[in-house]
């Protein structure tokens, strides 16, 4: 039986014994940004007691959820820009009551969470979701600034000075 190579394609056997020999022999896929799994225990990590240093946080929009009514009243959407400068931190806090997205779109960031044994590295590109029984704290360690963008859903009786 004769393959036919068809420009941008490689021939059916090929492809599938690429395929295998790729499934067999590749690394298992790495979770970036996520703390590894035999790093993980409650109380991990203990509070440390730093303001904030290095670091602007601009509010870039957001919606009051009040006119949802009941759980929604007194809560607002916010979506912030925070630039952490090379040696710069953003300070213990907790995420139980302000869920948050955040998406690292410069640099790259460390995170040391209360959940997590060993630091945590963010690299641009990466998403990471702060929800729960979850405090941390954020440090550049680089030589660039890290540009961070985060969607949160800030609590009633929280300004925005409050919350990083």
């Amino acid at each position: 039986m004769t393959e036919k190579f068809i420009a941008g394609r490689l021939p059916l056997a090929v492809a599938a014994t690429l395929g295998l020999f790729a499934t067999t022999f590749a690394a298992p896929p790495a979770l970036a940004g996520e703390c590894p799994n035999d790093q993980v225990a409650a109380n991990a990590m203990a509070p440390v007691d730093t303001g904030p240093k290095g670091v602007t946080d601009d509010v870039l929009a957001s919606i009051d959820l009040s006119s949802k009514g009941g759980d929604w009243k007194g809560n607002a959407l916010r979506l912030r820009k925070l630039v952490v400068q090379p040696g710069g931190v953003v300070p213990w806090h907790a995420h139980d009551a302000r869920p948050a997205n955040i998406l690292i779109v410069e640099g790259a960031i460390t995170e040391y969470r209360s959940s997590c044994k060993v630091p945590i590295e963010h690299k641009a590109g990466e998403v990471t979701a702060e929800f729960g029984d979850l405090a941390h704290w954020w440090k550049n360690n680089g030589e660039k600034p890290a540009v961070l963008y985060s969607a949160d859903i800030l609590p009633p009786m929280e300004s925005d000075a409050d919350a990083m």
